[in-house]
């Protein structure tokens, strides 16, 4: 294909190429050309002009397939149009002679259309240039019409559009011809050729006055004419020529002089009256009519009415929305006269008038509900409740005439009642897509929207309800009400009061039971109570269950209870009674399949058994229905159909298994129903797409499909005599749920429905009876197939397939089977009669039936048979059914057994389906056998490899030639294509020449497909290249399809919502689009901007901001016009993912189009005025600009969006956010972002739009729309949550949120506001605790704003359950009181916290220095401030917390404990809401649970009490004082047990959470909660009561285990290692209490030893489980081994840690440790000395572990925080009492020594590793043994030995911080007290100290570490001298003074000496000055035996003393330095 690439055609490589291939070289090269010509220099062209025209010229002759003749034609118009011109005219009459041509066989055909096309393109891209040649031209055309076939009608129709679009004014002589031949057209018998003349009458009414003015009414005539028998395509064609032109003439303006005479201008009445008349009397003509009135027969046909209706739409569309806004109350009345009585002839049957409220509805849908912003949309519901308001007058007056019959016969209410209904659901859906925006309308009205009105109308409907009960109409009509409002608040987040059930329940029994008292009503009272009971059940189980025994009561007494009963029954009644028995009886029904169906968890077994009884007595009647038919007549009719569809509905959703004793009379009334239907109405639209394939149905034509206008098209699909579905056919449906995409629910007339329900019950049943009974019942359906004849044939065929079909749908979900041989026989004969039946729909359900049928019997043997039949009739039918049918059946047969296996059966399949696929006389069947091809390509996998390449040639070649006029032949193609597509998959990457050929060959299907004039090739085209772009996304060309898919999306935001009037269409751009942005957001949506400002030319002017907004703008705006829910998630989608790609790059961007979709609703005034204030303040340039930009109503680009828009853009402001935070931190850092702005001003940071984004939240948080409010709250939340922190520069110690409280506030305000709806509430009590607890505004003045919003609320709370309002369930009212209390617990959460950080602060400071005072000072008072608000409430507070702690400990309890919950609920929650308030608990519980435990350790667990005044316990409260409490006030709890329940409450909501959390709990609640727990162990009281329960403690212990095993956060381990160490700590502290007091006691007593307190006892064994001590192991050990596996001796042997690597922790890692090794170290303490033995081994081996695994060498010489922990924890235990106790010295002894070898052994190992191990720290815990253990355990020689060893080594070290350092420990070691330990190392070691000392005479110090060793070394030798015995000390000093005067400097040194050599002098000149005057004996003699030393001395003195004088300060400082080095690591 390469070689096609090139400006001249190959035609060396063309003409090598077989004849299919031809074709697709000549298809490449032309589109190369296409996008080569554009691009070429004029010179080239012009250089091969005369060439390529001839190549291009010749192609016409080589009969070219259409997309190809397209193509030349546009080539050849390119080429003239920018090469020379002079050969044009030799062109066009070469076209014109080919045209003229005589010969008229099909293959000159080809040539012919080609030569059209060519013209046509020739003109529109030439037009005027080409002179006056166009009249000849067009009359040559014109001329060839006249016996052109439908394909050159139709290419000429086309070709005339181009021509008129090229000449535009000039064409005038030739537009009266072109009128007529388009006028002959329009009404032509091919489809195709009708939308052709449509779209060339379009384009002539631009320039063709006389369309919309003088022959206005002739063109509308015809455009009536030809929506007769049209398809959807027509219909959408016609009626925009339609709305265009009658739009022209309603806008036009005289135009020129010479038109005038004839001009009129026409009125909006007379363009009405048009559309009316087409609507009313349909295309018959205006005089006609008059006679076939007279007749009475004509109907108008319903594609007509249909049509009328979308021009109506059009029109409305092309005269824009504020066109609609001025003109809304005239188009109304209009509009609804359409139905009102003025027209009886419209509405003469139901049918017809629920045609034509159809019709109205979606005129109204699609104008106010598509083009309306949302305040028009509220002016449009005012004027529709005007003319509700003026009908109901109507209605009044004719009901208050005095007499009944004449009342209710009055024809105007009937009449009437069409209009109301039309415009009660538009005002209904209108509210609904409002929501909460629709509050200022609502004085009278109610919908679901408005959760805060549903209890209101339920309670004045049921009250109306019972004042007017005496009148029918009132009983009905308020019973509707009430159903409908309950039916909503399942859509109602915040519900309704749970005692409305009960209210509601009282008001049905009673009129149930009254029903009978008066014969008028009774009728309508017994159905008004069962739907009242019906629809009750929708609120679910838990309002039902406590109305279950009364309706299970009124269910049984409604039934007759024995079969004697039902015979005087019969006996008795006349028609009346038994209309109003079947009635009840239906309803009940009704009502028991509502609660199967609603409360499906209260259906124990129990209430089942209590079900049944009346079932068979049900059944009995319905046998005896044709009995009591036959003896009332038709009065009976409908209610005994209703009360069979209700009783079939019911058992359908029963389990088969309760009513077995009643399958044969079922199944006999259910065959009877289905072969002998009572009616002739061709069901199929209703029961057999359900049970077709979605896919399959693409077959059936558009009609099948979601189209925007589904919701009048489907009238056209049910037949003449059915008008679908509507609310009289059924009231029960009131309460239904709505099907998709519908407002309203839309039952059958009642035959059709009990055949839906027949089929639905029979296919439930079947599967469940005796296989023996299938036979006959299959046989008995056969039969009556076979007894009727003609269309009634059809119906039984039709009911008999759909009901089997559903009965193998059951068997195959239940894996059944189906029978013997002979109920497979009877089976298939049945499936095969179907499919060849002449519908259709039929044979499309026949096939997908004979594919379950294979999959039920699942044997290979019979589906081979199967296929075989198949095969056999293929090859010998010629008949299109047949053949569809069959071949369909294949590609069936694959769906359901995944690909049959042989190779053999699927070559056969596909040579059969190839055939079939080329037979060009019937597209039918070309277009079926592709199906079925595309089915099998899908489902053979791999198998399919060998037939890839044919089948692409096929479709290729198909796709070539076959004509555009068939679009079903190309939908099929697109399938196949697409599936071989996904065959191929990943191997299209490939580079071989197969696979390069293969995907060139996809490529050029895909484009031959976009260049297809039917929208849904067009979208498979798109879904192709969605594919080919997943496998191989380097190969297709990305702006190209980018450009194709802007070209589709854009050209349809021009007219709203009905351009691409294909919904399909648009679907397949955008989730085409969705999938390019998750890898490409960045290219895409270049493209797309570059594709605008490329062709400026051919965009409307309304997208040219496109440019600005970008395709994320353009999509946005889409989002608001689209009304299909499919397609807003994914644009929704679409945007999410080029959010998270981009939104960091272009932030502003992002930014300012939330921005524009917020404020385009927002009222400016209410903004501004909250801004102002601070834009003077800080009036920065980006703010400034902000505010004009504002203030200037320049075009907005989107004008007036919906509330759901707006919240999306809510939603984006918050993903924007979270998005910045992971791309850095500059986003959240003012200075740090505007340094990085100023380096590059292209760099954008979040932080720089603070201003923006508040006020974004604030504009949504104030809105009209709850949910908008919604989000505005949680925006709020997380700007507050992110900003809090970010410092103001300008202004040292503020936070940059502070200059915004104002807009915080003012956000917030509203939201307490008495009316708010809780939710709104709730939300913004979290964000006042936020902002509160951000600590954003430190001055309490500013802070009371917010807080006395909280503060307000808590007073609502305190009004307690009764005093809530009765708008909402309880639950919410729980939801708000929760919310309130937990945002009271974080605010007095974080002011613990700030006062506890203070009161630190304050102790540091007063260490460190004064200076800090008053800025201390001023963060005291905010803090203490925020405690004292908080304080003020906190008595009522605590209480609230306590109680909804209480709460929600019982409802965490297991279900087994139901009965032991209060029955009146909770302190906040009501008995019968539980479930509902159970989430809004687990919400909330933790913080409070944490405020609670500080509250009560604050008080230290005094409890103040009004009536005891204050007892304080802050100590375990002894007996005695307990005993006398309770005498004296025996009812009240004494303090000390109202404290255990609330330890115990706190302590038990802790253990149940922490046990299992669930692991979608939150991380902060496992904080609190065990924060509240660290609290609570904290102050003495509840230690003692844990330490005191050792079950308690290790009950602890073990959760927190599992806690620590299962979640892997480090903060959650750190929290709960310090629990563990308080509960350590509290047993500790409960040992040495028992240990005193038993001291105390036992004194006296003459016992040799005390009893043993500890674990262990006297045998040291611990118990897992009961110990402690045990637990505590298991927990430290996890935690080690986690952090360091090779701690873990079972590892330690094996080969992957044996590497001895050193592993480097984590920062968190190192603070485990540590914390560890803590407790570790305090277990001993609270073992007895025999514990203390068994468990001493493992803490030493684990504390000696940490210290060998992670003594590693650091850079600074610190030692590492995790040895430093171990040395800690060893000396803690070293220094034990145990170690001391008599009866475990011993083992202590042995145990340590042992521990020690093991540290001196680390230095020993081989490997080398030494270099790697810090030798400071292993002689550190060298020292810590010497120090701390009694001396004989490091005393013994051998062990003393190896320690002096290593000091030596150590000190002879190269490195002078290690020499530092041991110098240090042999400090400590040199003044151990006893001399047994010290003076073996003074011997061995002073030494060679001294003599290193002397050395370092003749070297200076280099640098700072040097003189350090030196300076300690000096400081050893000194304190040696100090602990040296009398005699021994003049030597020392002797020793000593001369080193150090060595180190004094002369004055000439000192100046030029280093610093260190200065620093050392003076260090030595202080200590001689010391030592002097200490022994100034030895000192003098000193001086006397060496002048020298004498002479150097007194010069330093003297230089000392000078500089004194300069510098005093300096001196002072330097001790101080050198001593508080000494301080870091001290140990010891």
């Amino acid at each position: 294909m390469e070689l096609a690439h090139s400006l001249l055609l190959n035609e060396e490589a063309y003409n090598q190429l077989g004849e299919f291939q031809k074709a697709e070289f000549i298809f490449e090269w032309l589109q190369f050309l296409e996008k080569l010509l554009p691009v070429t220099s004029r010179a080239d062209i012009r250089e091969n002009q005369k060439k390529l025209v001839e190549q291009l010229t010749s192609l016409l002759n080589n009969s070219p397939g259409p997309p190809t003749r397209r193509l030349i034609a546009k080539n050849l118009a390119v080429l003239y149009s920018t090469g020379d011109t002079f050969s044009v005219y030799q062109t066009i009459d070469k076209c014109n002679e080919l045209i003229r041509s005589k010969d008229d066989s099909p293959s000159y055909l080809p040539t012919k259309l080609a030569a059209v096309v060519c013209l046509g393109y020739l003109y529109k891209k030439l037009g005027r240039i080409l002179g006056n040649s166009f009249t000849d031209t067009v009359g040559n055309v014109l001329k060839a019409m006249k016996n052109a076939e439908s394909q050159g009608r139709y290419e000429i129709m086309l070709s005339l559009q181009n021509i008129l679009n090229g000449l535009g004014a000039a064409a005038i002589p030739c537009h009266r011809d072109i009128y007529k031949a388009a006028r002959s057209c329009l009404t032509d018998r091919s489809m195709a050729v009708r939308c052709a003349a449509a779209k060339c009458l379009l384009e002539l009414q631009n320039e063709a006055v006389f369309m919309w003015s003088t022959d206005l009414d002739s063109v509308v005539t015809l455009c009536f004419k030809s929506f007769e028998g049209s398809n959807y395509d027509v219909r959408l064609a016609v009626s925009k020529l339609l709305g265009t032109v009658l739009a022209r003439a309603l806008t036009s303006k005289q135009t020129t002089a010479s038109t005038r005479h004839n001009f009129r201008r026409v009125s909006l009445e007379e363009v009405m009256e048009l559309l009316g008349t087409g609507f009313l009397r349909g295309s018959c003509g205006f005089l006609r009519a008059s006679g076939d009135m007279l007749k009475g027969t004509s109907s108008v046909s319903r594609d007509v009415r249909v049509g009328v209706t979308q021009a109506y739409v059009v029109l409305v569309s092309t005269l824009g929305a504020q066109w609609l806004e001025r003109n809304f109350s005239a188009f109304l009345s209009h509009i609804l006269d359409l139905v009102s009585q003025s027209h009886p002839k419209a509405i003469q049957s139901q049918t017809d008038a629920i045609g034509c409220r159809r019709c109205v509805s979606f005129i109204l849908q699609a104008t106010v509900g598509g083009l309306l912003g949302e305040k028009a949309q509220i002016a449009a519901a005012k004027e529709i409740c005007q003319a509700i308001w003026k009908l109901k007058k109507v209605v009044d007056a004719a009901m208050s005439d005095s007499n009944l019959e004449t009342r209710i016969s009055t024809t105007d209410v009937t009449a009437s009642q069409h209009v109301l209904v039309c415009a009660l659901q538009e005002l209904g859906s209108l509210i609904h897509g409002l929501g909460t925006t629709a509050a200022p309308l609502l004085q009278d009205s109610s919908t679901v929207a408005l959760p805060s009105y549903v209890s209101l109308l339920l309670d004045r409907c049921i009250e109306r309800l019972s004042v007017l009960k005496s009148s029918p109409e009132a009983v009905t009509g308020y019973s509707f009400a009430v159903a409908a409002l309950l039916g909503a608040v399942k859509h109602s987040p915040l519900g309704i009061p749970h005692g409305k059930g009960k209210v509601i329940m009282t008001v049905a029994e009673d009129l149930l039971c009254s029903a009978s008292q008066n014969s008028r009503i009774s009728l309508q009272r017994t159905q008004a109570g069962w739907l009242l009971i019906a629809a009750l059940m929708t609120l679910g189980p838990a309002v039902v269950q406590h109305h279950l025994p009364r309706m299970l009561l009124l269910w049984k007494c409604i039934f007759p209870s024995s079969p004697k009963d039902l015979e005087t029954e019969k006996t008795r009644g006349d028609s009346f009674t038994w209309q109003v028995t079947l009635e009840g009886r239906a309803g009940a029904l009704c009502a028991i399949k509502s609660f199967v169906s609603h409360c499906a968890g209260l259906l124990t077994d129990e209430v089942v058994q209590r079900l049944l009884p009346p079932l068979p007595s049900a059944v009995d009647l319905l046998t005896q229905l044709s009995s009591i038919n036959k003896s009332y007549g038709n009065s009976v009719k409908t209610s005994s159909t209703v009360y069979r569809h209700k009783l079939y509905e019911l058992l359908a959703v029963l389990p088969p298994k309760t009513y077995e004793g009643s399958f044969c009379p079922v199944l006999k009334e259910l065959v009877a129903d289905l072969t002998v239907p009572d009616s002739q109405i061709d069901a199929s639209t209703f029961l057999l797409p359900p049970l077709c394939h979605e896919n399959d149905l693409l077959l059936l034509g558009p009609l099948l499909q979601e189209t925007d206008h589904r919701f009048i098209e489907e009238q056209l699909l049910l037949g003449n005599s059915i008008a679908g579905g509507s609310l009289e056919y059924d009231p029960y449906s009131i309460y239904e749920k709505v099907a998709k995409g519908d407002s309203v629910p839309k039952p059958l007339p009642p035959v059709l429905s009990v055949i839906s329900a027949a089929t639905r019950l029979f296919g439930v049943m079947f599967s469940h009876v005796a296989e023996s009974h299938r036979l006959q019942v299959l046989e008995q359906l056969l039969n009556s197939i076979k007894q009727t004849k003609g269309s009634r044939q059809q119906i039984v065929q039709l009911n008999v397939v759909s009901a089997f079909s559903t009965s193998l749908k059951h068997l195959a979900n239940c894996k059944g089977s189906l029978g013997p041989e002979e109920v497979r026989r009877s089976a298939l004969t049945l499936v095969m009669g179907a499919l060849e039946s002449n519908n259709p729909l039929l044979r499309c359900a026949a096939a997908e039936c004979l594919a379950r049928l294979a999959q039920v019997v699942s044997d290979s043997a019979f589906t081979a048979g199967l296929a075989q039949v198949s095969f056999d009739k293929l090859k010998s039918a010629r008949d299109v059914v047949s053949r569809t049918g069959h071949s369909l059946a294949l590609g069936c047969l694959y769906r359901y057994l995944g690909g049959i296996g042989s190779t053999q059966h699927l070559n056969a399949c596909v040579g059969i389906l190839y055939t079939l696929s080329q037979d060009s006389t019937s597209p039918d069947v070309q277009a079926w056998a592709l199906h079925s091809l595309s089915l099998i390509v899908d489902l053979a996998g791999p198998l399919y490899h060998v037939h890839v390449e044919p089948t692409l040639s096929l479709v290729l070649t198909l796709l070539l030639t076959v004509p555009p006029t068939y679009a079903e032949v190309h939908q099929s193609l697109g399938r196949c294509l697409n599936a071989l597509i996904t065959t191929l998959g990943p191997e299209l990457q490939g580079s071989s020449t197969t696979v390069s050929a293969l995907r060139t060959s996809c490529l050029l299907g895909c484009a031959v497909m976009q260049d297809n004039p039917d929208c849904l090739v067009q979208a498979q085209a798109i879904s192709c290249l969605q594919q080919l772009h997943m496998f191989a996304p380097r190969h297709v060309n990305l702006s190209s399809l980018v450009s194709c898919l802007c070209e589709i999306l854009l050209d349809n935001s021009v007219l709203v919502n009905l351009c691409s009037s294909y919904l399909l269409l648009r679907r397949a751009v955008v989730a085409c689009l969705r999938q390019l942005v998750q890898r490409e957001a960045a290219e895409v949506s270049e493209y797309a901007v570059a594709l605008v400002k490329e062709s400026r030319e051919d965009f409307t002017p309304a997208d040219v901001n496109i440019r600005e907004i970008g395709l994320e703008g353009a999509l946005l705006g889409l989002l608001d016009k689209e009304l299909d829910q499919r397609l807003c998630q994914d644009i929704k989608e679409t945007l999410t993912h080029m959010l998270t790609s981009m939104a960091v790059e272009k932030l502003s961007f992002w930014l300012k189009l939330c921005k524009d979709v917020l404020a385009a609703s927002a009222d400016f005034n209410t903004v501004a005025s909250v801004d102002t204030t601070q834009e003077e303040e800080t009036a920065k340039a980006d703010d400034a600009s902000v505010l004009t930009s504002d203030s200037d109503e320049r075009f907005h680009p989107f004008s007036n969006p919906r509330w759901s828009t707006r919240v999306f853009a809510a939603e984006c402001v918050c993903k924007i956010i979270s998005q910045c935070e992971n791309a850095g931190s500059a986003h959240f850092d003012i200075t740090l972002a505007q340094e990085r702005k100023q380096r590059d001003s292209r760099d954008d940071f979040l932080v720089l739009h603070l201003a923006d984004l508040i006020r974004m939240a604030f504009m949504a948080a104030t809105d009209h729309s709850d949910q908008l409010r919604l989000s505005g709250l949680q925006t709020l939340l997380i700007v507050v949550r992110k900003f809090a922190a970010v410092p103001e520069p300008e202004f040292p110690g503020h936070v940059i949120l502070e200059q915004y409280q104002a807009n915080v506030g003012a956000a917030l305000r509203p939201a307490f506001a008495p009316e708010t709806p809780p939710d709104v509430t709730a939300k913004a009590c979290q964000v006042c605790s936020a902002w509160i607890a951000s600590g954003v505004v430190s001055d309490l003045n500013d802070l009371r704003r917010v807080h006395q919003l909280l503060v307000s609320s808590l007073v609502k709370v305190q009004a307690g359950k009764e005093a809530q309002s009765q708008q909402y369930n309880e639950s919410t009212s729980t939801m708000e009181i929760l919310a309130v209390l937990k945002a009271w617990a974080e605010v007095y959460i974080v002011a613990v916290e700030k006062q506890k950080n203070q009161c630190d602060a304050h102790n540091h400071c007063l260490k460190t220095a004064h200076s800090a005072e008053e800025s201390y000072r001023d963060v005291t008072s905010s803090a203490s401030g925020l405690l004292d608000l908080v304080q003020a409430d906190l008595g009522t507070l605590s209480k609230l917390w306590l109680a909804a702690l209480q709460d929600f400990a019982l409802l965490t309890l297991p279900s087994e404990y139901a009965s032991q919950l209060p029955a009146e609920g909770g302190t906040f929650y009501t008995a019968e809401t539980i479930e509902n308030a159970r989430p809004h608990y687990y919400n909330s519980w933790a913080l409070i649970l944490y405020a609670t435990a500080l509250w009560l350790t604050s008080t230290g667990f005094v409890i103040v009490d009004p009536d005891e005044g204050v007892t304080n316990l802050s100590r375990p409260v002894t007996p005695t004082t307990m005993c006398q409490d309770s005498s004296t006030r025996p009812l009240v709890k004494s303090p000390e047990d109202v404290n255990t329940d609330r330890f115990h409450l706190i302590l038990g909501i802790s253990v149940e959470f922490l046990c299992s959390p669930r692991s979608d709990a939150a991380m902060e609640n496992i904080i609190a909660c065990l924060r509240a727990l660290q609290t609570l162990f904290d102050v003495p009281w509840p230690r003692s009561k844990i330490g005191g329960d050792q079950e308690l403690g290790v009950e602890l212990l073990n959760v927190l285990h599992r806690l620590i095993l299962t979640r892997e956060s480090p903060d959650i381990q750190l929290a709960a290692l310090e629990v563990v160490r308080l509960i350590l700590f509290a047993a500790q502290e409960h040992v040495k209490e028992k240990r005193r007091s038993a001291e105390v006691d036992d004194g006296a007593a003459e016992k040799e030893t005390l009893p043993e307190f500890g674990e262990g006892k006297d045998t040291g064994g611990l118990v897992p489980g009961k110990s402690l001590v045990f637990a505590t192991l298991e927990l430290c050990v996890c935690i080690l081994v986690r952090q360091l596996p090779q701690l873990n001796p079972k590892l330690t042997c094996s080969p992957a840690v044996q590497s001895g690597k050193h592993l480097l922790l984590s920062e968190d890692g190192i603070r485990l440790v540590a914390a560890a090794l803590v407790i570790l170290s305090d277990v001993p303490a609270i073992c007895s000395p025999e514990g203390s033995v068994s468990v001493l081994p493992t803490i030493l081996y684990l504390i000696v572990g940490v210290l060998k695994e992670t003594a590693v060498k650091l850079q600074d010489g610190q030692l590492p925080l995790t040895v430093a922990a171990s040395l800690q924890a060893l000396k803690g235990l070293l220094s034990s009492p145990m170690a001391r106790a008599e009866k475990s010295r011993t083992a202590w002894t042995d145990l340590l020594r042992s521990a020690l070898v093991t540290v001196l052994d680390c230095w020993d190992q081989v490997d080398g590793l030494i270099q790697e191990l810090d030798e400071v720290s292993l002689l550190t815990a060298v020292t810590v043994f010497v120090m701390s253990t009694s001396p004989e355990v490091t005393t013994i020689e051998c062990l003393q030995n190896r320690c002096i060893e290593k000091f030596k080594i150590t000190l002879d070290s190269k490195d002078p911080l290690v020499q530092y350092k041991c110098y240090q420990l042999l400090h400590s070691i040199f003044q151990h007290p006893n001399k047994t330990v010290s003076y073996p190392y003074i011997h061995s070691l002073a030494p060679s100290i001294v003599g290193k000392l002397q050395e370092a005479e003749k070297a200076k110090p280099e640098n700072a570490a040097e003189l350090q060793v030196i300076q300690e070394g000096i400081k050893v030798v000194t304190a040696l001298t100090a602990t040296a015995e009398e005699e021994h000390r003049p030597h020392l000093v002797a020793c000593l003074l001369p080193i150090l005067i060595s180190f004094l400097l002369d004055e000439n040194a000192l100046f030029s000496a280093t610093n260190s050599a200065k620093n050392l002098h003076e260090f030595a000149l202080q200590n001689l000055m010391q030592i002097g005057p200490q022994y100034s004996s030895v000192f003098k003699k000193l001086m006397a035996s060496s002048p020298t030393m004498k002479a150097r001395l007194e010069s330093a003195v003297k230089g000392n003393q000078e500089s004194i004088k300069v510098k005093t300060a300096k001196h002072a400082k330097n001790p101080g330095k050198s001593s508080s080095i000494q301080l870091k690591t001290n140990f010891l």
